[in-house]
């Protein structure tokens, strides 16, 4: 059985999160994806005994900050995902953890509903959820810089919502 560590911090005002429930429901997803996805992952013959990796919680104002400094991109992202394991080819693990990396998404992006790739009727907390699902697809090693790659992340995505019942995404 798989240890599975997730550690959140909120260091955003505008938003007190049940963070046990994010990191259950978190914990749920990521079981999902490795029960389906593990042998397509950067998982994939890797031995291991610990998952580890981090979420946090910010405004827009961090992504922004972070999205200049570590990608050359200015504008703030509602998700940024450092995937430590999957994109470093020197990637290792120690005394049998994994460390993933780190998901870090603008709560005032999730409040202001600017993500695009859901319907107007969901709610934040939905929003918030499928944000997460995306961020653990990257931490994955999934990406998407072609339409089907899209298309496949989003499509794993919402079966993972669906196994913590927020499928009306």
């Amino acid at each position: 059985m798989t240890t599975i560590n997730i550690f959140t911090e909120n260091i955003f005002d505008g938003w007190k999160l049940d963070e046990k429930d994010i990191i259950d429901k978190t914990r749920k997803m990521l079981e999902f994806y490795i029960k389906t996805l593990g042998n397509k992952s950067c998982l994939s013959g890797k031995k291991y005994d610990t998952i580890t990796f981090d979420i946090v919680f910010c405004d827009s104002e961090k992504t922004h900050e972070l999205n200049k400094e570590y990608r050359n991109k200015d504008y703030p992202a509602d998700i940024i995902t450092f995937a430590i394991f999957a994109d470093d080819d020197n990637s290792f693990i120690f005394d049998g953890e994994i460390n993933l990396g780190e998901i870090i998404i603008a709560l005032d992006k999730v409040i202001e509903g600017t993500n695009r790739d859901i319907s107007l009727s969901a709610n934040k907390e939905q929003e918030l959820f499928f944000l997460i699902s995306h961020g653990l697809m990257h931490l994955l090693g999934f990406d998407h810089q072609s339409e089907e790659e899209y298309n496949f992340v989003v499509r794993e995505q919402r079966k993972a919502l669906e196994c913590i019942e927020y499928d009306k995404i």
